[in-house]
């Protein structure tokens, strides 16, 4: 006996089934409440669909490369590290009225000697170890010759006595901005980081002090720093690759979720393009209407009638089984009713069943005679 389904109704059934082995959970469609029906009235079982299966699918095909932002935590450079901070002091807050001089004004020759003379008497002051009164006077010839670099790196020295690192890295900035080649300047803005405990800058500026004028005091304060120096520059190459790696993952991370994204939409977009082509195939709306008409659901509620097509679904000869069952013979004749174009879909035709490709001519077999022939004289 030869198959009662056409090839195209089987491929289409095929593509129906494929469809519903990836995503079992379509048959919660509305338009596919029958064939759940079907299912689970032989003992079969749907998973629940999905809250917003449509809105999610809709949103989980435009593939989010975007990475989140990863927050950086921020340490301290020296906070795994141990530091010889022996020396080191509170730093001080340089004051408001930290006397910088007029840049723009011109002095005279008249004013340079009388800055001279306020410089040698503060030089006095600081070799009695009057550092305080050593400023004030430095200041003044500070206010009389604001373009000398020498008067503000002597008045930097003098705050370093005093203790006050920060006011004379002031002073000692900017006679550098006067003169970039005071070795003065680099030398004592350097004793100053390393009280504030910046000895990276001060190993930078004693150096620069000993490149441009060798100075024994300089070369001693320079080895004093130079091991904590050390330690904080191998920190920050050993925090520089850390992080160069963990941006390497990072970037390799986003990689794979961005093809991943791209694969999952990908996936989607030809499941989706597999369900509209099986929806769009001609016949099939007919199908979701048929089985969408109360008498055929109702006659699936039978347990006989759904074993009875599930046995003709698995194996289509089963049909001349129920061909006496009248059951199956009404249900039969229902759907053969809804006139499908080109057979019923995913069932190419049932023998002896009009419409199903089992009788031409769209009728039912005659039924057989009964009784005695009689004869008709021939013989």
């Amino acid at each position: 006996m030869s198959c009662p389904f056409n090839k195209e109704s089987l491929d289409k059934l095929k593509t129906f089934i494929d469809i519903c082995k990836q995503k079992p959970e379509i048959l919660n469609l509305p338009e596919l409440i029958f064939f759940k029906d079907y299912i689970e009235s032989v003992g079969g079982f749907i998973p629940p669909s999905q809250p917003d299966m449509d809105s999610t699918t809709k949103e989980s095909s435009k593939p989010d490369i975007e990475p989140e932002e990863v927050v950086e935590e921020v340490q301290s450079e020296e906070s795994d590290i141990e530091l010889d901070m022996e020396g080191c002091i509170e730093p001080d807050i340089v004051d408001d009225n930290h006397n910088m001089g007029d840049s723009s004004k011109i002095p005279t020759e008249e004013d340079c000697d009388n800055a001279d003379e306020k410089r040698m008497a503060a030089m006095s002051e600081f070799g009695e170890n009057n550092y305080a009164k050593a400023v004030d006077l430095l200041s003044e010839a500070i206010e009389l010759n604001p373009a000398s670099a020498v008067l503000f790196v002597k008045r930097g020295q003098s705050f370093l006595k005093l203790n006050k690192p920060n006011a004379c890295i002031k002073d000692c900035t900017h006679a550098l901005e006067l003169n970039p080649d005071s070795a003065a300047g680099y030398k004592f803005r350097g004793r100053a980081y390393r009280l504030i405990a910046d000895f990276e800058n001060a190993a930078k500026d004693l150096q620069q002090a000993c490149k441009i004028d060798f100075d024994e005091q300089a070369d001693e304060w320079l080895k004093e720093v130079t091991p904590n120096a050390q330690k904080i520059i191998q920190h920050k190459v050993k925090v520089e690759r850390k992080k160069a790696e963990k941006e390497l993952k990072e970037r390799a991370e986003r990689i794979r979720k961005a093809k991943e994204a791209h694969a999952k939409a990908a996936q989607e977009e030809a499941e989706s393009g597999a369900e509209k082509e099986f929806s769009d195939s001609p016949g099939v709306g007919d199908f979701y209407k048929a089985f969408q008409d109360p008498e055929i659901m109702a006659a699936f509620q039978d347990p006989e009638v759904a074993a009875a097509m599930q046995d003709i679904t698995m194996n289509p000869a089963n049909f001349m089984k129920y061909q006496s069952n009248p059951k199956i013979m009404s249900l039969i004749q229902k759907l053969q009713q809804k006139k499908f174009p080109g057979g019923f879909p995913g069932m190419g035709g049932f023998p002896g069943a009009a419409g199903f490709g089992g009788g031409a001519g769209g009728t039912m077999p005659p039924p057989p005679r009964s009784g005695p022939m009689e004869d008709d004289g021939l013989d």
